[in-house]
This record gives structure tokens, sequence and C-alpha cells, in this order.
């Protein structure tokens, strides 16, 4: 356990949010005079809540979590961003990124000015936990992770991640967008033994909500609290709240869908092994394959002619020649095949 307070940089500290008019009674109404809305009916004249209580409350029984270890935010890139917003100093402070990773990180870092320092996965995609403690400087506040990792689609090893966490004085933010795909339960079960561990997931994914963006951060709740401090006031809009807890009532469904895509990932993995083209199918514990081709950026700009977009990853480190392919419907990954055939 760490100090979390420590990290806190000290103008967010002192900051006094903006309250917002929903924020300023307690108790029920039926008369709203006081956020200037539209006072006619239709449909969405009314400001959403701006703490999504309703939604919080079935994704915490969802993520066996309490609601007060839970920050939505639109999508997982603004808690990324408000992450490095809360702990980090500009010009200051130094985060942490594995590569090849999700871009974002770095972009957000960037963004708010603070440094990156990168370090190479190992060659087989696991992270070299001794070398980035020792990259570790009084400025660094932040490691990003991402298990199952994109684009190489791996769950991160559970010894190094723990090497982290215990030995790293600062936070460790795991981003598990994938992670109901992966035959691992990832690591929300950690948080109440790691009050320095943060886990971001997803909507967008396995629930096919991807247009609505909702983004989950799981952490301690002095970390949250901070979150919802700077947010925006009404960072989920109410129409994405009411899908959202839609969806959530529809478990079954979502299953279902995971279920056929994990059987059309073993099915995509055993075309693309057996194509003269293919030069490795890396394991995946995700809803994609990261596949090693002859030549990927020629085969990436025909498979466009032929009307099919997958995503060209080969001038990342350790992906030359690697090509990212999200699993389709059946019907879409058999056109894959064939078109990668006819090549």
């Amino acid at each position: 356990m760490i100090n979390l307070s420590t990290f806190i940089r000290p103008n967010i500290k002192d900051l006094r949010p903006y309250s917002s008019a929903r924020d300023e009674f307690e108790g029920n109404a039926t008369v709203f005079l006081d956020a200037n809305e539209n006072p006619f009916p239709g449909g969405h004249t009314r400001y959403p809540d701006p703490h999504q209580k309703e939604l919080k409350n079935k994704i915490a029984i969802l993520k066996n979590i309490s609601p007060h270890q839970l920050f939505i935010g639109n999508g997982s890139d603004e808690a990324i961003d408000l992450l490095l917003r809360v702990f980090c100093i500009p010009s200051v402070d130094e985060v942490i990124i594995p590569q090849p990773t999700y871009g974002m990180y770095e972009v957000c870092a960037r963004i708010n000015d603070i440094k990156v320092k990168s370090v190479s996965l190992t060659p087989d995609f696991n992270i070299p936990a001794e070398e980035i403690l020792s990259l570790v400087s009084p400025a660094t506040k932040i490691i990003f992770l991402c298990s199952p990792n994109n684009p190489t689609g791996n769950t991160l090893g559970a010894d190094k991640v723990n090497m982290l966490l215990k030995n790293f004085n600062g936070l460790v933010v795991m981003d598990e967008a994938y992670i109901d795909f992966a035959s691992s339960p990832g690591w929300v079960n950690q948080l109440a033994f790691f009050n320095n561990l943060i886990v971001l997931q997803t909507l967008s994914k396995a629930w096919g909500l991807a247009s609505l963006r909702i983004g989950l951060c799981l952490a301690h709740p002095e970390i949250i609290s901070v979150l919802n401090k700077i947010k925006s006031p009404y960072n989920i809009s109410g129409v994405a709240q009411q899908l959202a807890i839609e969806a959530l009532g529809q478990a079954d469904t979502k299953e279902k869908q995971v279920q056929a895509i994990l059987a059309q990932r073993a099915y995509l993995a055993q075309e693309l092994a057996q194509l003269p083209l293919t030069l490795a199918v890396y394991p995946s514990e995700a809803n994609f394959l990261f596949v090693k081709m002859i030549n990927a950026k020629k085969i990436y700009q025909q498979l466009i002619s032929k009307g099919i977009i997958v995503r060209d990853r080969s001038h990342h480190i350790l992906s030359a020649d690697c090509l990212r392919i999200t699993v389709g419907t059946a019907e879409e990954n058999q056109r894959l095949i064939y078109e990668l055939k006819k090549l």
C-alpha cells in the first residue's frame, strides 16, 4: 500500500470542483427550474445523472466491487487522460510504457507534457519487469500495462505484474479492454491488495457498445474520488447510460457473442497458419489475431482493394510485417481467408 495523497498534484488537491445543478439538492423533485433546461417534453431535454448512479450500481454488482471503486468515462481514453492530469506534473513527471501497446497512453502523456520512457517487450511479448524497475526515477508516477495486450493479443505474466506492483512506489495502470475474451480472470480481484493498482475496462468490445463510449476505471476509492472531482460534469450522456443499462440486462446475449468470437478466433488462427504468406500467428487472448506475413504492407493494401480493412502494425517495435486482424463474423472471416488464398 502506498500513500496515494502524496501523488496527487497540489493544484488538484486544492481544486474546488464544479458543482452542477443536479449536485446541489437532495431528495425528490417534480419541478426542475435549476439548470436552465428546455422545459417542454422531448425525451432529451434534461441533463443526465452526472454520477451515473444506476449504471454504476449495475456494473459494481457485475464486477463484485463497490460503486465507490468505479469511475465511468467517455471511453477508457478519458480515464487515461484524467489519471495523467491528476498524478503527473507537466514538464516534471514521467511515465513508463512497454511497447508495442495501445497508442493512446503515449499520446495522452505527450498532450499533457509528460515525459515518456519506452521499453521494449520481450520477444514473447511479456513485460521486462526488472528493466522497467531500473528505469524508475523519483519523477516516475505511472506505469501503463495492457493485458491482453494490444496489438499482440497475449496476457502479461502475473509474476512480472506482481513484481511491479510490489516494488514500484507509484501507480500501475492495467488496461483490460479485452479481458472478456481471455482465459484468465484479470486483475480486478487484486484491487483489495494493491491500492496502487488501477484497472481499465470497457463496454466497447465484448458488450458491443463501442458507439456509446463507456469506459470503466476500477481503483481505490481515493483515486475514484479525485477522478470524479475533475471530470466534466455530464461526461456520459443520458442516452448512453440508458442503453448501457439495457445491454447489461442481456448478459446471455453478450456471452453467446463472446463464445462465437472465440470459436471464430480459433478458425481464423488455423486457416491463417496454413497460408503460404503467413510466417506466424501469435497466440491470442483477445478478439483479434496478431499475424506476421510476408510483405504485410503489400497484403494490407491488396486487402483494401478488395474492401477488407485490417490494421497494419508493421511500423511498431517487434511488429515488422505484422497485421492485426479483428475476428469478424463467420462470413467476414471466410471472405478474408478467400481473398488471402487468392493472393
